[in-house]
């Protein structure tokens, strides 16, 4: 059943110490737009870019989901973003003064109280929502995680673990329609083998745990349990916080034997790739423009205009757009005539027009033009010929009243075939 984006009314706060560096860090949560989706900004940064909770941006890490974008990294998001999956708050701003979200006491309970406390509203757009289709595994070692075609609505999840002796190793089931977060998930803490600890910790890991957040399992005491099978639903809290990288509803059967933060992200990873590729094949939807509205918006015309289709704007924070390459463009003529090759700088410009498009969206009623300033850390990594679909992805990175920088990446299927970091001054038109 499809429902419609929400974010939170007002703004909240929270500090807590960062459960790996042991720092107090500070939170400030606040609104944000339909299509916005959940990004995260250093507030200890100076210029910071934004980092939009999207698999395309999960960094390698141990034992945590790091998220990465224009040199800036916040870590250990994957508590925040499961109570963002749990309370359905899909648009939020979030200001993090380090590289680490605290550890609070080691559940997603104290980020669902924060929300909570600053309201729910409803938006008025449709939140995207993926329909598994086909199965999908992901192995490594005695560790599987599958995802299936839903048996009913929503997303439901199986965990089975395995634990040290005398650890209660139940398989757990969650049905996000039929059961409760907030009390079956969200205070579930993490936890941690006592044959780990010391390596963990010579590892500079786990400098802000204690014996209140953090599970110790297998140890000479057993811990005493906040809720029956405790580990078993941290693990499960763990997969939806990761399954929230996707920028969509999940809708799927998964079952998670052993899993952990590598096998999760290597699934979302996986999913949001076949989430894109079908943006690409469904019509222009009330999210997208066709090329009426593409020329209404670009100072631009063929032969030199090089988007032929907006396939989705989600606030003037990302866009999606094609470029259909065809025998027939009048750059083949000259350049590699024997061999047509499409120029690198002609999908650059492909990749500023859309960056172009996104932002006069914002401009185009304050008498500026957007135009292009910088081209920065461009790769070419793949050619792009006739018969080709070029695929255009552009984010922003930062945005203020007079410039902005893009991160532009052109993809045919799932190739990477170039990106570059665009930089863009708002000037008034003449």
């Amino acid at each position: 059943m499809t429902r419609k984006e929400r974010t939170i009314k007002r703004s909240a706060t929270m500090e807590g110490v960062a459960l790996h560096s042991g720092e107090t860090i500070q939170v400030f949560v606040e609104p944000a737009p339909a299509g916005t989706g959940v990004v995260f900004r250093r507030s200890d940064v100076s210029d910071p870019a934004d980092i939009p909770a999207l698999a395309g941006n999960l960094s390698i890490s141990q034992r945590r989901t790091v998220l990465r974008e224009g040199g800036s990294d916040v870590g250990m998001v994957e508590h925040l973003l499961a109570a963002c999956v749990g309370l359905e708050v899909d648009n939020l701003l979030v200001s993090v003064s380090g590289d680490e979200m605290p550890g609070t006491d080691g559940s997603a309970l104290p980020y669902v109280e924060m929300l909570q406390s600053a309201g729910l509203v409803d938006q008025k757009r449709d939140r995207l929502r993926y329909t598994v289709a086909e199965p999908h595994v992901v192995r490594e070692e005695n560790a599987e995680l599958v995802v299936l075609p839903p048996s009913g609505e929503g997303l439901k999840i199986r965990y089975l673990p395995a634990y040290p002796e005398g650890v209660d190793a139940t398989p757990v089931v969650f049905d996000s329609v039929a059961d409760d977060f907030e009390t079956a998930i969200a205070p579930a803490r993490t936890f941690v083998r006592a044959a780990e600890v010391e390596s963990l910790l010579e590892a500079g890991l786990g400098k802000g745990a204690t014996a209140d957040n953090t599970l110790v399992l297998g140890g000479e005491e057993a811990p005493e349990m906040r809720l029956p099978l405790e580990p078993t639903r941290h693990k499960i809290l763990d997969i939806l916080g990761d399954m929230a990288l996707l920028g969509a509803d999940l809708h799927a059967d998964l079952v998670a034997v052993q899993s952990g933060h590598g096998l999760n992200q290597a699934m979302v990873r996986h999913l949001r790739g076949e989430l894109e590729a079908l943006e690409v094949e469904e019509p222009v939807n009330e999210d997208g423009y066709g090329i009426t509205e593409v020329m209404r918006l670009l100072p631009h015309r063929y032969p030199f205009l090089l988007v032929d289709r907006v396939l989705k704007v989600e606030g003037w924070r990302r866009a999606v757009g094609v470029k259909n390459v065809t025998i027939n463009e009048p750059f083949f003529n000259g350049h590699f005539p024997d061999q047509p090759l499409m120029p690198g700088v002609l999908q650059l410009e492909a990749l500023a027009q859309l960056s172009g498009f996104l932002l006069q969206r914002k401009m185009e009623h304050t008498g500026k033009l957007v135009v292009l300033a910088a081209i920065d850390k461009v790769r070419f990594r793949g050619g792009v010929v006739p018969g080709d679909q070029l695929r255009l992805e552009v984010e922003t990175l930062r945005m203020n009243r007079n410039r902005a920088t893009i991160k532009a990446q052109g993809k045919v299927g799932r190739r990477v075939v170039s990106e570059a970091i665009l930089s863009f001054a708002m000037v008034a038109a003449s």
